[in-house]
């Protein structure tokens, strides 16, 4: 069989082709997906967001030892089912800084990327709830809508944030990102709004789109230098199946460079040390990997305000018939629903520190849970310095790549993310939650020092999972793809994912990778970008006076 357009993975990115492509009835297009389908209720219900990183539709991949963390293994979920991270991640609809794209543009090389020229996509994708202004939309594919379940701790937080003198936001993504406040979720009618239910339920009837799911690309098949199709492998066996215009590289910022290097494209010395036949020397395929790390506190609560109680079974199935019957209590929660961004460094561009409250403990994998109900603040360092790697650890397709987000690589990342640990934990302080709040469990009163804090973060940081860059944009010899999402040296083939993008925007990355999705699409069927925003008024982030403001 052969299709004029072959994608190769259905996360965000590659169900926003697969929707735009088809479009047009004369294309066919293949979306080709390694995981299942989406059916169990779990990917629905807002709260299955816990079990997901747990292992639930995931490749269970882990990092290469950290070297400057003591040697320590982190767990590196990325998602195996069809809507990818979409399907599995917290719900967070966050877009990042406008100075993150403004970056991109300026330093990156990356011109026609900048925050004005990619802020139409953004709203395209868009179907908020409640804002429609210069930064916001409704009528488009990806349902954004308000908390409906938030507990007065919630409300507490803010509070809390307020009297450290961190300002309260009501829109993350609209003229200012610093400050507390609620998160936007992808979520619509209190269901989750993955790329799968957004963009490809609706279109799947479209004779000239074909989803195959359970099916693993092994390689992009090159004659010359251009691309004509992928190998793939079903539990049927493999086949080569043939694409008449491009193949669509949509596998992750994991999954892209492992791809292209399982197909020869990438670093030849690499390539050879593995043995797999280079193809294309391309270096740098599979460098500039970049990802949030997140440290945490957790504290006891003086009561139950959380969601922890609800494990018990009778509650359990309680939380479970509210949801069923009026779509509320705790199955319609993220668990994740306020944070804020701030400044470990009062100096920073914009705000460098992401908080997600967490209402309870243990929520995600590998994160201690209490006896009694507890809270958590996670705090992520939004601008790392610290490049890592994507390697193939052998020539088998199969076999688990070596993943080296290489943290705190460089010491400016450790510093500031202890700093972020340090805000975290003051805002838990504050009279607001006094309350709420028993006492800090973790990292625990008697953990303070610089060499203390950097022990408790080598044995409990975790992944944000948020990782970019590893096949970046731009037109410098270590770029990957151009401004036009093309390899570089090759025909017939893009990337449009994650890995295109030069640096980690200040925020969770779903939404930021939807939009690659939609100006990729644009830029695939040669149509002329949306116009620039144009803004009557100027973004200007709060920003701590000194850096008493932030103790």
């Amino acid at each position: 069989m052969t299709y004029d357009y072959i994608i190769t993975g259905a996360g965000p990115a590659g169900c926003v082709l697969a929707n735009r492509l088809t479009e047009d009835p004369a294309v066919t297009v293949l979306l080709i997906e390694a995981g299942g389908s989406d059916w169990n209720p779990l990917f629905h219900m807002p709260a299955g967001f816990a079990k997901m990183t747990k292992g639930v539709a995931s490749w269970g991949w882990e990092t290469v030892p950290q070297k400057h963390m003591k040697g320590r293994v982190l767990r590196y979920t990325q998602a195996k089912v069809i809507g990818g991270g979409s399907s599995i991640n917290a719900q967070l609809y966050t877009r990042g800084n406008a100075a993150d794209y403004d970056l991109w543009a300026s330093e990156d090389g990356c011109a026609g990327w900048d925050y004005r020229s990619i802020l139409p996509y953004f709203k395209r994708a868009e179907d908020n709830q409640r804002f429609a202004d210069d930064y916001h939309s409704y009528g488009g594919p990806l349902g954004v809508s308000m908390p409906v379940s938030a507990l007065p701790i919630c409300d507490a937080y803010i509070r809390a944030g307020q009297e450290l003198g961190i300002p309260y936001n009501h829109d993350f993504n609209g003229r200012q990102q610093a400050g507390v406040g609620f998160y936007q979720l992808t979520q619509r009618n209190r269901r989750r709004s993955s790329a799968s239910l957004s963009y490809l339920s609706p279109i799947r009837h479209r004779k000239n789109l074909t989803v195959k799911l359970g099916a693993r690309v092994t390689r992009i098949v090159l004659e010359g230098r251009r691309a004509v199709g992928v190998e793939v492998v079903t539990s049927g066996g493999s086949e080569i199946i043939r694409a008449e215009r491009e193949v669509l590289v949509t596998s992750g910022a994991i999954g892209s460079p492992k791809l292209l290097q399982q197909s020869g494209i990438g670093p030849a010395d690499h390539l050879t040390s593995v043995g797999v036949k280079v193809s294309h020397d391309l270096p740098g395929v599979g460098s500039n990997l970049q990802d949030h790390l997140d440290l945490f506190v957790i504290s006891e609560c003086t009561g139950d305000h959380t969601y922890d109680g609800v494990a018990r079974l009778h509650r359990t199935l309680w939380a479970g018939l509210q949801y069923v019957l009026f779509r509320s209590g705790p199955v319609a929660s993220s668990l994740f629903e306020t944070g804020g961004f701030w400044y470990a460094d009062p100096d920073a561009r914009s705000p460098d520190i992401q908080f997600h409250l967490g209402l309870g403990s243990g929520i995600e994998a590998g994160v201690e849970k209490l006896k009694n109900a507890g809270v958590t603040l996670n705090s992520a360092y939004l601008h790392p310095r610290s490049r890592g790697t994507v390697r193939l650890s052998s020539s088998d397709p199969a076999a688990a790549p070596l993943i080296d987000p290489n943290y705190w690589s460089d010491p400016h990342d450790r510093t500031m993310s202890l700093e972020g640990l340090r805000i975290a934990r003051e805002i838990f302080q504050q009279a607001a939650l006094k309350p709420y709040i028993l006492a800090e469990r973790l990292p625990g009163p008697k953990v303070n020092t610089e060499e203390e804090l950097f022990d408790y973060g080598c044995a409990n940081a975790k992944t944000d999972h948020h990782p970019v860059g590893t096949c970046r944009m731009g037109t410098d010899p270590m770029a990957v793809v151009g401004l036009d999402l093309k390899v570089h040296g090759l025909e017939g083939l893009r990337v449009c994912d994650s890995s295109v993008m030069p640096r980690v925007p200040s925020c969770n990355t779903n939404a930021p990778t939807i939009m690659v999705g939609e100006k990729a699409a644009d830029i695939i069927r040669n149509r002329d970008p949306l116009p620039p925003t144009i803004f009557s008024h100027e973004r200007n982030d709060a920003r701590p006076r000194a850096r008493a403001d932030i103790r």
